[in-house]
């Protein structure tokens, strides 16, 4: 019989400190370590402000590589040597653990991703998304749908309105979120849906018209963290694992519109 998940919540937790203890007292005689973290590129902007704040915090340094999360599956599988992944979806850690590529009990959901339909023209899109139904727009970005979650999730809302067919011939999509939001942000697509986090700054959207997407529309974007096989014994990366779980971290992730689940 499965566990229930409070009891593999609490497990992960427990196995997560204890990697921690090891770790530091591997690492005992040294004053810093570097950990390198493949990061999706939906969590950019608050990941560099966790990194800074982790650094000054411990001593350790967070090298960062951002991208889509598929290419770093390809990358990883092949033999990359990141350490530590922050995905931007939950079944991929989850299929890295698997296969022996994550260390199993590591993985946890570190944010809840927001999807936002975004124009970086100030009065393209209003507050409840009807725009999307009147058609006023040529192009709308979205995320290639079969590898990335926040393009699925935007295929899903388009559903939910009833106006797929009728947007189809004008979809554009992007390899990934960044590259969607890139569309978008240069004006070669009128509109797109993008993760909040890419256009808030401070709590508030920073430019452009907004219709913030109710959560009830889509299925949730969880995105895990998972500690990789070469990863295994670092002190830094168990340390950033600890620390992106911290209030401060959290505080940072909040600040860019992601939500977080519930502690059980």
């Amino acid at each position: 019989m499965t566990p229930p998940t409070s009891q593999i919540t609490l497990a992960r937790r427990l196995f997560l400190c204890a990697l921690v203890a090891i770790a530091g007292m591997a690492g005992a005689t040294t004053r810093a370590d570097e950990v390198s973290v493949a990061v999706a590129s939906n969590f950019t902007a608050p990941m560099q402000k966790i990194a800074a704040a982790f650094e000054a915090d411990t001593g350790h340094v967070a090298k960062l590589s951002f991208g889509a999360t598929g290419k770093f599956y390809a990358q990883i599988a092949n033999g990359a040597p990141f350490q530590v992944l922050l995905a931007a979806d939950d079944t991929i850690p989850a299929r890295l653990e698997r296969e022996g590529k994550a260390v199993a009990q590591s993985r946890f959901t570190y944010a809840l991703g927001a999807l936002v339909l975004w124009s970086a023209q100030p009065t393209t899109v209003d507050a409840q998304g009807a725009v999307l139904s009147t058609g006023g727009f040529k192009h709308l970005a979205i995320a290639n749908p079969r590898v990335a979650p926040y393009g699925s999730a935007a295929m899903q809302v388009l559903d939910k309105l009833g106006v797929t067919a009728a947007v189809q011939p004008r979809l554009v999509q992007g390899e990934n979120i960044a590259q969607t939001y890139q569309f978008v942000s240069t004006g070669n697509a009128q509109l797109g849906f993008v993760a909040l986090s890419q256009v808030m700054v401070g709590g508030k959207i920073s430019s452009g018209s907004a219709w913030q997407v109710p959560a009830h529309m889509h299925s949730p974007i969880r995105q895990d963290a998972a500690l990789l096989t070469s990863g295994r014994g670092s002190p830094a990366a168990a340390a950033l694992l600890q620390y992106l779980q911290g209030s401060k971290a959290r505080a940072i992730i909040q600040s860019y519109g992601y939500g977080f689940v519930a502690q059980p």
